[in-house]
């Protein structure tokens, strides 16, 4: 038996998860890691922490599977996107805490360059919209602020990595600096039609080019891990940033296509093909994957709190104590309170992108309890779908494509949230029979590569449905509702 090892590093954990030659998944392990936050606005990450726990999960599911290093015939990796870390070429000494992608600290420096002109050629070089969000301004925030950076980095003492080129680093011993061309295209500092770093906007922010890794396909050679790492040498065979993992993973080839990921964010993304759709509406235009040197588009529209809205009802507020009770209470709340919650606790993404305005809850009355909260934190992902897709369809209108909505991440296991977005969409809503799109993704890319796995047309056919949410909310109602959140959203933006 032959089997293929996934790691999954998440914003909040880690996880390894062991799939066979059938790519059922068959081990698994995860670890939590501590957040932190400076300021307000401000995330990071300790970069050995993500370390640590890759290894301790990694050796956990081999452990657990009771199977030889030997058998594992590649690793895919996937990752959280945008989040940087800067480490010395030689020492592997970190130079700074990872800045989380979430992380807002660079707001000033965005609107800067947006004051001085240079939005428009950002946006047209690498697909997205000048934000602290992307990992360009958190780089030039590092090397501005850490004594003696600058230097270090001019001199070709540092290296820049988002966390899978980090990881690579690491897992090779340091012989490869490398990443694939998804986590490449949320740096804004990648030319998704050239496809290579920009010259342009890297001597814009003054970021030294030989920091920047090489840039590969999601199936290529990313070198071998250190023996004494897992007890065997093994290929990383394959690598794509965590949205990207779920679309190919989620088998969504065709244009048209769209998968949404429910995690700590939200992440949609709509298959464009071969061409880069420039959007009107403030999405994103991205790399879904690049196969054989060459790169398929997306649209992409990301939601910044989803599934951390349950966390915040659980840590916060602490009126539950797992996600899982949100169904229940929703399913109790009274009916005649329409509460609004508006989760702008980072700011607002697509189509807005404001990050300046935070978080804020409409219709409260006395009666408001935690049924009614609960159904509101649920309610409020669904109508921040339903913005991305709408501009989505404004976007892109390809005559004779039927777009499809596929759903993953951890809240696309609550039905009630799920039946919620069919009926706030007005369109099926179908969750597929495998839960683990995301190290499913990267797996199939790695174990591709590794001759193990099926070609592409053969793996989009073993994707199969298990539940299909359709719409059963009476249309006044839908749309009464959803006037209704546009309201809250105009009201929070105008704080």
């Amino acid at each position: 038996m032959t089997y293929v090892l996934a790691i999954d590093q998440g914003t909040t954990s880690t996880r390894a998860i062991l799939f066979d030659a059938t790519m059922t998944a068959c081990a698994s392990a995860q670890e939590e890691f501590p957040q932190h936050f400076p300021q307000s606005g401000w995330v990071e990450h300790n970069p050995q922490d993500l370390w640590d726990t890759t290894l301790s999960t990694c050796r956990e599911a081999i452990r657990s599977a009771a199977i030889s290093p030997s058998k594992i015939a590649a690793i895919g990796i996937t990752n959280q996107r945008e989040t940087v870390i800067v480490w010395d070429k030689k020492t592997g000494e970190m130079l700074h805490n990872a800045i989380v992608w979430q992380d807002r600290r660079t707001a000033d420096t965005c609107a800067a360059l947006r004051d001085a002109g240079h939005e428009e050629m950002i946006t047209q070089r690498t697909g997205l919209l000048l934000d602290p969000y992307f990992s360009s301004t958190k780089l030039k925030w590092i090397l501005d602020h850490v004594d003696g950076a600058r230097a270090r980095a001019q001199n070709g003492e540092l290296l820049f990595g988002t966390v899978d080129a980090f990881l690579i680093w690491k897992l090779t011993g340091g012989k490869i600096h490398a990443t694939d061309a998804t986590n490449a295209a949320r740096t804004m500092l990648y030319d998704i039609r050239k496809g290579r770093w920009s010259s342009t906007i890297c001597e814009l922010l003054d970021i030294p080019m030989h920091m920047l890794p090489q840039v590969k396909d999601c199936a290529a050679d990313f070198g071998n891990t250190q023996s004494d790492l897992f007890g065997s040498e093994i290929p990383i065979n394959g690598v794509a940033g965590d949205q990207q993992a779920a679309t190919i993973g989620q088998a969504c080839f065709e244009p048209g296509m769209i998968k949404s990921t429910y995690g700590t964010g939200c992440f949609a993304l709509m298959n464009t093909g071969d061409t880069p759709v420039m959007s009107k509406n403030r999405l994103l235009t991205t790399i879904a994957y690049q196969l054989d040197g060459k790169p398929t588009y997306a649209l992409e529209g990301s939601i910044f709190v989803a599934g951390a809205v349950v966390q915040w009802l659980r840590d916060g507020m602490q009126i539950i104590q797992d996600a899982s009770e949100t169904q229940a209470l929703a399913e109790q709340a009274d009916s005649q309170q329409n509460v609004i919650l508006v989760p702008a606790f980072v700011g607002l993404g697509a189509p807005y992108w404001n990050p300046d305005c935070r978080g804020a809850a409409f219709g409260l009355t006395r009666a408001t309890g935690p049924a009614e909260l609960a159904k509101a934190a649920l309610e409020c992902i669904g109508y921040q779908t339903r913005d991305l897709l709408q501009a989505m369809a404004t976007d892109w209108q390809a005559p004779g494509v039927q777009a499809t909505l596929r759903v993953d991440g951890g809240m696309s296991a609550n039905d009630w949230a799920m039946q919620f977005l069919s009926d706030i969409i007005s369109a099926p809503v179908d969750r597929p029979s495998s839960q683990e799109t995301t190290a499913l993704g990267v797996a199939w890319l790695a174990g591709m590569h590794a001759g193990v796995y099926p070609d592409q047309a053969a793996f989009a056919k073993i994707w199969a449905c298990e539940t299909q949410f359709t719409p059963e909310m009476d249309d006044n109602l839908r749309v009464e509702k959803y006037e209704a959140w546009g309201r809250a959203v105009r009201a929070t933006m105008s704080v």
